[in-house]
């Protein structure tokens, strides 16, 4: 048998090594990921982000475990709107908490005979189920600050109890709820 010639000591050089193969791969991920995982972070921190409803405060309008996307860009170009749904971060909780907002900077909030005033004037809620609602107030919202309710208003801690909520404060708006399928749609 005729053996096969050796190839030249040059030409084993620049065939490529299993650690350089592996390299070159390595590279070609992190080039893939890295700017998928920039992307991401970017919009959780500017754009959007998931969260979840936790307990019963706001039915029967949202309802524990609830999944939603929160948008973070409205409030960049308009304060918050009496009857938006916002995720707020309140210093007493360890999670953000998901309320509606019923008074904005300046008003005077009270309830009285089971009614949201505001500024004396009854507050339409049509979201609300028959509930009995405690006298409250009367309390004046600050300067760039909002006071927030949930609508179950028997079992929700609100800013009856933790007090107005800083605009800054404001994680984002509720912008769609995707999960249990049955409760897709959009929140306007």
């Amino acid at each position: 048998m005729s053996e096969l010639p050796e190839r030249p000591v040059d030409q084993q050089e620049n065939e490529p090594s299993g650690l350089r193969l592996l390299w070159v791969y390595v590279l070609e991920v992190l080039e893939t990921i890295a700017p998928a995982f920039v992307i991401a972070l970017l919009i959780n921190l500017f754009l959007a982000q998931s969260t979840y409803v936790h307990g019963q405060s706001m039915e029967p309008s949202l309802h524990t475990d609830q999944r939603l996307i929160v948008e973070k860009v409205s409030y960049r170009l308009h304060p918050p709107r009496r009857g938006d749904i916002v995720v707020v971060d309140v210093d007493t909780s360890d999670v953000p908490l998901i309320k509606r907002v019923v008074g904005l900077p300046g008003e005077t909030i009270a309830i009285r005979h089971n009614q949201v005033l505001i500024n004396g004037v009854a507050m339409e809620e049509e979201y609300l189920q028959d509930i009995k609602q405690n006298d409250y107030g009367p309390v004046q919202v600050p300067a760039g600050h909002i006071f927030v309710m949930g609508d179950n208003r028997n079992a929700s801690n609100d800013s009856r109890y933790f007090g107005a909520i800083a605009i800054d404060h404001v994680i984002g708006r509720a912008w769609i709820s995707y999960w249990p399928l049955e409760d897709v749609g959009l929140f306007w």
